[in-house]
């Protein structure tokens, strides 16, 4: 843009804005995702002109090995990426390195909330994709049939092992008996098993310590008197060995227990009712996380009404979990910092640079570079 000068009065000055990139990345990424995460992640930090350090999970420390084989061939510059397996430990000395200039991480609410405070402390810029506890909402005229097999998709993909997984159905006290009947069906027709199996739906946990985890909040979910439709905690059929858990289905949850309230991560789903459309949204946004959401109804208008009111980043109508790399990726509240994906994650790989020129006395040259 072209202006008077502002000191003189006379002449003009021009400015423009600049992106330059961020630096040095450090990205650590989950056990749950390690490959898509860290390839999501750098791909955008190298294409902004960064270079990247990746901390893959300790569980997987090497599953990253063939993306970086692929931008060696690729022709990518030696050094401008880097994999750092390690124990959890050395993401606290990355975090805190003074020659890291930007950090991503992926992972837990409790992990990020510490990388947030070690940025913190030397204002070191952080983007943070956390935890999530997302709600679809189930509205009167939703079509059942088409919303449990949406559900099956979206709640149980990653054997529940996934951050954005749909939990928590909030639906109608009138469709309540249909939907507790259709994913109890649902549910108990996916095949748990061997996850090399290509009919195989619900694998098993991660690790055993994983699973006793699911298997705790199972437990607390059966104490606080929530009601067991399906499942309850027992080891699957035929499955006594591995880390598999009984997908389990909770009736009669009150907003106020665990299991409404923490992540789970594992094929563990709740339901809550509603009387009105103003309840189904205060039970969706109790809750300090928000990352995702969903509306199911047959009244377009509708939907968008409620979809607006969810506290939360990524929102589908009628469907749930398809998404696009062009869109920002990311949630609300204790869900996360910033983006990722898109314009917006690409942007928070660089800095802007703010340059003012003099057009009376503008370096030799200065239109042509201008141009170029």
């Amino acid at each position: 843009a072209s202006v008077p000068d502002v000191e003189t009065g006379t002449g003009l000055w021009e400015f423009q804005i600049e992106r330059a990139p961020a630096g040095v990345v450090l990205d650590i990424v989950p056990w749950n995702s390690p490959f898509s995460a860290t390839m999501l992640k750098s791909a955008q930090a190298l294409l902004a002109g960064c270079s990247v350090i990746s901390k893959p999970p300790p569980s997987a420390p090497f599953a990253v090995r063939a993306w970086a084989r692929a931008l060696d061939e690729a022709g990518l510059p030696e050094g401008a990426y880097s994999i750092l397996p390690a124990e959890a430990e050395v993401s606290e000395y990355l975090v805190t390195h003074p020659g890291v200039d930007k950090v991503s991480f992926t992972g837990s609410t409790a992990a990020g909330r510490r990388i947030a405070a070690l940025c913190g402390a030397d204002l070191r810029p952080v983007t943070l994709e956390l935890g999530g506890k997302s709600a679809a909402v189930i509205l009167d005229d939703a079509d059942l049939a088409t919303t449990v097999e949406s559900l099956r998709r979206g709640s149980l993909p990653n054997s529940g092992q996934i951050c954005s997984a749909k939990t928590r159905l909030v639906v109608s006290r009138r469709q309540e008996n249909e939907l507790l009947e259709r994913m109890s069906e649902m549910m108990a027709s996916m095949r748990v098993g061997d996850p090399a199996d290509a009919e195989t739906e619900i694998g098993p946990m991660v690790s055993s310590r994983q699973r006793e985890r699911v298997e705790g909040y199972i437990q607390a979910g059966r104490q606080a008197g929530a009601k067991v439709v399906l499942g309850g905690g027992g080891r699957p059929a035929g499955l006594g060995q591995g880390w598999y858990v009984e997908p389990t289905l909770f009736a009669d949850v009150d907003p106020s227990m665990t299991i409404a309230q923490e992540e789970i991560f594992g094929p563990v789903m709740s339901i809550k009712t509603f009387e009105d459309e103003a309840e189904a949204i205060a039970i969706a946004n109790d809750t300090v996380y928000g990352l995702a959401g969903a509306v199911f109804t047959g009244d377009i208008a509708k939907a968008h009404r409620v979809i607006r009111k969810l506290r939360a980043g990524i929102t589908w109508i009628n469907t749930y979990h398809p998404t696009y790399n062009e869109a920002p990726w990311g949630g609300y509240k204790q869900s996360g910092i910033g983006r990722e994906l898109g314009t917006y994650g690409y942007d928070a790989y660089t800095e802007v640079k703010q340059i003012n020129v003099n057009l009376d006395v503008a370096p030799s040259g200065w239109f042509a570079d201008r141009q170029v």
